[in-house]
């Protein structure tokens, strides 16, 4: 058996903005794995600035990974564990070199085209006008489900937007999602969300930075809209440091990026808890190109959440691979009439 991994560069179309600033492009790293006539290939979604294992030995990790593929999977993974996209990738690369295709990692309904899932609109922060047009773009696309990022331009001019679109759409005909990646303080944070709540609001993404766990758990316990941790999962690696985080913190939802949580086996362990407890939980990718998408998306689909997923990242870049992934009236679809394309 042999490993094999291949730096990749996605390209945004248009520079996207996040509370954390202007996004161009997204570094990615392939993992190649190579047994007799096999292939399996997994995509290693590092995110920098985000990422846990946003680190300088990064690449020294895949090297060892390739040196070393022939371990078991579980003390690879246990190697890698502060390595989540890593993890994921090879999660990914095993599963794909096991397969009769390639690229049908989960066999599903879901890549039989027969089913979909469903998934939110995502609206990237920019000025209001732009922010408008995509509103608009997303709304004539079908999507029941919008998530707008906040935190970036003025709070007032952010809801003023919000106001526009319960003026024209109530909560029964457009869910909304905001996503401030941590932009408020703790101090202002309560107020904010209930302004915020005045739009009836699906839920808020990660209102205050990580780390802050007492101030989190004390938002959470006050809060008129639902909360949902996001970043505040990064980098924890343990099972009982996992529990004890959704203990104080008791949010009303987690959000589950695999590239970002340790892979799929990372994120059940979230899952498993989260049921536990009785937290609402979905998936959203992590700006991976299809490759990863496609894993995610499939994996997505076996655990059977009827939410609406994060799962609409795949147009985003001009350099993506082309595959049957293709969003339709607000839900993604595994459209078998298409081919993948990929050159690596």
């Amino acid at each position: 058996m042999k490993a094999t991994y291949k730096k990749y560069i996605l390209n945004f179309k248009q520079a996207s903005g996040t509370s954390r600033g202007i996004l161009k492009t997204k570094e990615t790293f392939f993992l190649k794995i190579e047994n007799d006539s096999s292939v399996g290939i997994g995509e290693c979604g590092l995110f920098r600035g985000l990422s846990i294992d946003d680190r300088s030995d990064y690449e020294e990790k895949l090297n060892w990974l390739c040196k070393n593929i022939e371990l078991n999977e579980d003390v690879l993974l246990n190697e890698l564990i502060e390595f989540p996209s890593i993890q994921f990738g090879l999660e990914q690369a095993l599963l794909s070199l096991k397969s009769n295709d390639s690229f049908e990692l989960f066999p599903s309904n879901f890549t039989k085209s027969r089913d979909k899932i469903s998934i939110n609109g995502l609206i990237w922060m920019g000025s209001e006008t732009f922010m408008k047009k995509q509103i608009s773009e997303k709304i004539q696309a079908g999507f029941s489900t919008l998530k707008m990022k906040i935190g970036a331009i003025d709070f007032e001019t952010e809801i003023f937007l919000l106001k526009s679109i319960r003026n024209n759409f109530s909560s029964t005909d457009l869910a909304l999602r905001v996503d401030a990646n941590g932009a408020f303080s703790p101090g202002h944070a309560l107020e904010k969300l209930k302004r915020l709540s005045d739009f009836e609001i699906h839920s808020i993404e990660q209102p205050i930075k990580q780390g802050q766990m007492n101030e989190m758990a004390d938002l959470c316990e006050k809060t008129p809209l639902p909360i949902a941790l996001d970043e505040e999962l990064i980098g924890i690696f343990d099972v009982t440091k996992k529990e004890k985080l959704l203990q104080i913190i008791n949010p009303q939802f987690i959000i589950l990026k695999p590239s970002l949580v340790g892979g799929f086996k990372g994120s059940e362990e979230w899952i498993k808890i989260a049921n536990k407890k009785k937290i609402g939980w979905w998936i959203t990718s992590a700006l991976e190109s299809n490759i990863g998408l496609n894993a995610i998306a499939q994996w997505t689909y076996s655990l059977g959440n009827k939410m609406p997923q994060g799962l609409g990242t795949g147009s985003l870049f001009t350099n993506n691979f082309e595959s049957p992934l293709e969003v339709l009236n607000g839900s993604l679809f595994y459209n078998n009439n298409l081919k993948w394309n990929i050159d690596l």
